[in-house]
């Protein structure tokens, strides 16, 4: 007889984050009878293509689960592990459209085995659950952790019935531990107390019925025994390649056995060993061996023992490696670098981080679109593509990047990440990459051979010299806080669970939402990723780094690195997102690198989610409407912002300013979404406002890619992507044809205008809270909603009098009283630059409604005249670029004059 149960949603919480595998839990080894879960899924139009389950254990990772026919309904078959009691599931696509957009919990507490069926509607949340005809249900094991001493705290489901004392037995690799004593606890927990004690480096298991559960150990690699004995500080960690000889060195202090797998190719799984080399171990854990013979292009893995358990990983310190990442390659590094690459330097050296204006860009994104005019689609030569135009004979790519006057470059990960196949690049494949698999390697689907380890590495130098000499600072976005799978990564797989952060019930902690948490508190987590960080500015002359979820690393480690960096790199700039999120130390002591600690990491700045919350609306409450979009009564928060100090912060050089990047929606798209009603003519005017008002501020600018033309990402749908981390091309991409029409057109030169303007001025740069606070005066008496700021001259290299700024988003027109002289007009509503629009004599600024006016006293500083690219579409080309390389904003104006 068939036992169904009606369930609602136990847990729904809205994905926000880039990435979301739930955390791993490392419990059951074995299962004596199989636990079977099938959830049938129904559509009302019976189209199942594309579609399948994402299913995790909680505690576990999540993968995807096909959806087969059975009896004549769709269902995705899971075995479960005994002691699981929750299971997470997403039905959805590959390219991540959900069919209900949050995560859902099937309760499964009392099953011990047999089949339970799922039974999900399309748009429906929710679901039926019912037992098979060979379900079992009972109590069962839920975790078993050991105290260290001689008992293992041990969790149930419920309790156990008749003689406990007799439930358990516990063995090792060795053979059984006799069990003395069980005794009942609280809420169905038992002490199982032991007749010796269990070796802390070793793997144990409890059995309960039939089925083996991991006891998780304590944690000892926290402890100062451990970190004195261990803690290596050598800088030769991987595989040190000369003509002569290859050295190869690993860290794996817990290991009995250490061997390096050679192989002839970089492929996983194809049977190439050429030898097998046995390790050495010497002190601090570091195991060691010579092969004599060049071994430049040849591909390895280490083979590691640990207890009962050998463990095949790539190389942590990894230079390069071969198709997905799997085995490392020797490689002579010199051998890959660009002709010209000992000149190779950051453009912008000499200049402080206020200087900077960031430009965020996912390398992709850049020239998947097809009027970008790019040859290497995807690829990173294809940030070196010159000369590249739309039908209309705009710039793309490189050139746009170059005439609209960015200084740095920051480029989503372009490390190895783990969520596309290079084995399948014939494939429509995204993810921005936020899932490191190798922190040294660049991302092998980038380039234009993933198989052979120094292609990618000679492509990316390439790019990036070819991106100096344009006069543009790279920027490299780093993802320490978590990796891809915790389980799965090469340094966990060398000395299990180092990595990583996981609580006293054996779970990764996960702040991150992604599954784990990086333990930067521990001595060799913090030097790998100070190591890391110094090679690539090192090896590839990163010019900067910014630290993904940097509220999850410790500000000792994020010291350390600036510190490092900077003794052979004073250019490069660090900043990061100071989120405060939930994680668990596993040491006492430690601050976390955030927002709110900003004061003690004073060299990394963290981005301000104050003012893009304040300009835009609050990023989870998208129909919000911000300062420039209607919100009211927020002036003195925009007064704080202005000068590069909202509350959290002490410096501008400490505050990134924006307000969009690859999270969330785009600028437009959330001013869109929060002003229902409001014309599209009013939205530019919203999105350019917020845009003059970031690109005045104090601090340190950032914009996201596309936001110049204003991007959108809309699904197929019709509606906004707010999370297109894995979405199409179609949807990430830039839409360069956009700027062969007047409207998009417009909004890229007042941009332009913007940052020729910036540039221009120093006294929008200034790097200190004293100057600012000298220099920089809100002014009082004006009309609801408005603000101003008097700025002095003569500062910090200005070259004007002074600046008057005032922002208007309200729906009429402002006079604002202005000092005694004489006042160029150089920024309002419709143009920006550095040439004078009009002049202003008689003391009264006048407004537009949502619009922003730049007056300066005194001569107007000028930008040199760059040459820009000929417009072969535009017999005007000529007058326009001219015009344009003087700051004036009037493309508007040929392009509707040829229409």
């Amino acid at each position: 007889m068939s036992r169904r149960i009606k369930a609602g949603v136990l847990a729904a919480v809205l994905f926000f984050l880039a990435c979301f595998v739930p955390v791993q839990d490392t419990v059951t080894v074995k299962a004596a009878e199989d636990l079977t879960l099938k959830l049938h899924y129904h559509r009302t139009d019976g189209d199942y293509t594309d579609w399948d389950v994402w299913l995790w254990e909680e505690g576990g990772d999540g993968a995807a689960y096909a959806l087969e026919e059975e009896e004549g309904e769709m269902v995705a078959t899971k075995v479960i592990t005994p002691g699981t009691t929750s299971v997470g599931f997403i039905v959805r696509t590959a390219d991540w459209t959900k069919d209900i957009d949050a995560d859902q919990y099937i309760d499964i507490a009392e099953m011990v085995s047999g089949t339970v069926h799922v039974y999900v509607e399309s748009g429906v949340e929710g679901y039926e659950k019912e037992y098979g005809e060979d379900a079992v249900t009972g109590t069962k094991l839920v975790k078993a952790r050991y105290d260290g001493e001689n008992t293992i705290e041990v969790s149930m489901t419920g309790e156990i019935e008749g003689d406990a004392s007799a439930a358990f037995s516990v063995k090792g690799a060795e053979g059984e531990i006799a069990v003395t004593e069980v005794t009942s606890g609280e809420k169905f927990s038992y002490q199982v107390t032991l007749s010796e004690p269990l070796i802390s480096t070793k793997n144990y298991n409890i059995i309960y019925e039939g089925n083996e559960y991991k006891i998780v150990m304590p944690d000892i690699y926290s402890t100062e025994k451990f970190e004195n004995e261990y803690t290596y500080t050598g800088k030769d960690l991987g595989a040190a390649w000369t003509k002569e000889k290859t050295t190869f060195k690993v860290w794996a202090p817990t290991a009995e056995a250490v061997k390096v797998n050679l192989y002839k190719a970089g492929t996983p799984d194809v049977d190439d060993l050429i030898e097998q080399l046995e390790m050495q171990q010497g002190e601090t854990g570091v195991w060691t061996v010579e092969k004599a013979g060049d071994l430049n292009g040849t591909y390895y893995t280490y083979e590691v023992t640990v207890g009962e358990e050998t463990n095949e990983a790539c190389d942590p310190y990894a230079r390069t490696t071969g198709v997905n990442g799997q085995r490392a390659m020797v490689i002579d590094l010199e051998a890959t670098n660009p002709e010209g690459w000992e000149n190779d330097k950051d453009p912008h050296a000499d200049t402080p981080i206020t200087d900077a204006v960031i430009y965020e860009l996912h390398v992709r994104d850049l020239s998947s679109d097809e009027s970008s005019g790019i040859k290497n689609t995807g690829k990173f030569l294809g940030l070196t593509e010159t000369g590249t135009k739309t039908t209309g004979g705009n710039a793309t790519g490189l050139d746009h990047m170059k005439e609209l006057g960015i200084t740095h470059l920051h480029l989503l990960p372009f490390y190895d990440y783990g969520s596309v196949d290079e084995t399948q690049l014939d494939k429509a494949q995204f993810n921005w990459g936020y899932d490191p698999v190798n922190y040294n390697v660049p991302e092998g689907s980038y380039s234009t051979d993933p198989y052979h380890g120094e292609v990618r590495v000679k492509e990316l130098k390439q790019t990036i010299q070819a991106l100096h000499q344009n006069d543009i600072s790279v920027v490299m976005d780093v993802v320490y806080n978590h990796v891809h799978n915790a389980s799965e990564f090469c340094f966990n797989q060398i000395v299990p669970g180092y990595f990583s952060r996981i609580d006293e019930d054996g779970k990764y902690s996960n702040g991150s939402g992604c599954g784990n948490d990086t333990a930067s508190e521990r001595s060799m987590v913090k030097k790998y990723i100070v190591d890391s960080v110094c090679y690539w500015a090192d090896e590839y002359h990163i010019d900067g780094f910014r630290f993904d979820l940097v509220g999850l690393l410790d500000t000792e480690t994020i010291n350390e690195v600036v510190e490092e960096v900077h003794k052979s790199h004073p250019n490069v700039i660090f900043y990061g997102e100071g989120w405060t999120l939930d994680t668990q130390l596993t040491k006492e002591g430690y601050h976390m690198a955030t927002q709110l600690n900003s004061e003690e990491t004073p060299g990394f700045a963290y981005f301000s989610d104050t003012v893009r919350d304040l300009l835009k609306g609050h990023v989870f409450d998208t129909t919000e409407k911000g300062y420039v979009s209607g919100a009211t009564g927020v002036e003195e928060e925009v007064e704080k912002c202005f000068m590069g100090m909202p509350d959290w912060c002490k410096t501008p050089s400490q505050s990134v300013n924006y307000v969009s990047c690859h999270d969330n929606l785009t600028l437009i798209d959330r001013i869109s979404r929060a002003t229902p009603g409001t014309s599209r003519e009013d939205r530019i005017k919203m999105n350019n406002l917020a845009a003059a008002i970031y690109l005045t501020s104090e601090g340190i600018p950032l914009m996201q890619a596309g936001e110049e033309m204003l991007r959108t990402k809309v699904k197929a749908d019709g509606g906004f992507d707010e999370n297109s981390y894995a979405s199409s091309d179609a949807v990430n991409s830039l839409k360069w044809s956009t700027l062969d029409e007047e409207e998009y057109a417009k909004v890229y030169d007042y941009y332009k205008g913007l940052i020729a303007f910036r540039k221009a001025h120093p006294v929008l740069r200034l790097t200190t809270a004293e100057a600012v606070k000298e220099n920089v005066i809100p002014v009082d008496g004006l009309e609801p909603n408005v603000t101003a700021f008097q700025i002095n001259g003569g500062v910090n290299g200005e070259t004007s009098d002074g600046m008057f700024v005032i922002f208007n988003p309200n729906a009429e027109a402002t006079e604002v009283a202005l000092p005694e002289g004489v006042w160029k007009v150089c920024i309002n509503g419709e143009q920006a630059g550095t040439r004078t629009i009009e002049t202003i004599t008689d003391g009264k600024a006048t407004v537009s409604p949502i619009s922003a006016l730049v007056l300066v006293k005194g001569e107007a500083a000028e930008v040199p005249e760059t040459k820009q690219p000929e417009n072969k579409g535009n017999k005007t080309a000529g007058i326009v670029a001219a015009l344009a390389a003087a700051g004036v904003v009037i493309a508007g104006i040929i392009r509707k004059r040829k229409k």
